[in-house]
């Protein structure tokens, strides 16, 4: 047994829980609660094991899961960014790198050699693997609003253009889950819960 990388492991195990202090600004389904950054990595995780038969291409889902996992570890020095900020934008920054290297540089060599790649690999969003775990990224939010009434949308003000914008994404990864997702926003505007 190494010593060593299990003491480094530990401290990573440690350093991560601080992902369950970090608040979303979307809420849980049929809630006024925030959900949390671990909550969503979590469902995430489900969401990709369910539903990996609609993915576009064939996928390692464990890659996925691995993806979806980690994807918003750096936001533990960087913050979350909401999707819809009109200040700060949501792609791979600077702080985020940074984050990275941090949090997964705690980590034994390879391990933390290994993290990274897959944080990059979501972030590029290239890769069958990263186009799917971006999908399920991008429809967690939308059932969350739908269930809402609007959440974040109607808080923030969020219009159809945008959310329509950033939603699309999903047909990367899923075509089938595209045409429900966009079904859905469509649904949103009908019920009046998303301006157009």
């Amino acid at each position: 047994m190494n010593t060593e990388d299990l003491l480094n492991q530990i401290a990573f195990i440690k350093e991560i829980d601080k992902v369950k202090y970090i608040q979303r600004k979307t809420k849980l389904f049929n809630s006024d609660r925030c959900e949390n950054d671990a909550e969503h990595s979590w469902h995430l995780a489900l969401m990709a094991i369910v539903l990996a038969e609609h993915s576009n291409e064939p996928i390692d889902i464990l890659k996925v899961v691995k993806m979806v996992l980690i994807h918003d570890i750096v936001e533990i020095d960087a913050g979350d960014v909401f999707m819809y900020d009109t200040v700060k934008n949501h792609d791979n920054t600077d702080e985020e790198r940074l984050a990275a290297n941090r949090i997964f540089g705690l980590l034994p060599k390879k391990q933390s050699e290994d993290f990274i790649a897959i944080w990059e690999e979501f972030e590029a969003g290239e890769t069958n693997e990263a186009k799917f775990a971006r999908s399920m990224d991008r429809l967690e939010p939308l059932l969350q609003n739908t269930s809402n009434n609007g959440g974040t949308w109607k808080e923030f003000n969020v219009k159809y253009d945008k959310v329509y914008e950033k939603k699309s994404v999903i047909r990367n990864g899923s075509e089938s889950i595209w045409n429900y997702a966009e079904g859905l926003i469509n649904e949103s505007v009908e019920k009046g819960i998303l301006e157009k």
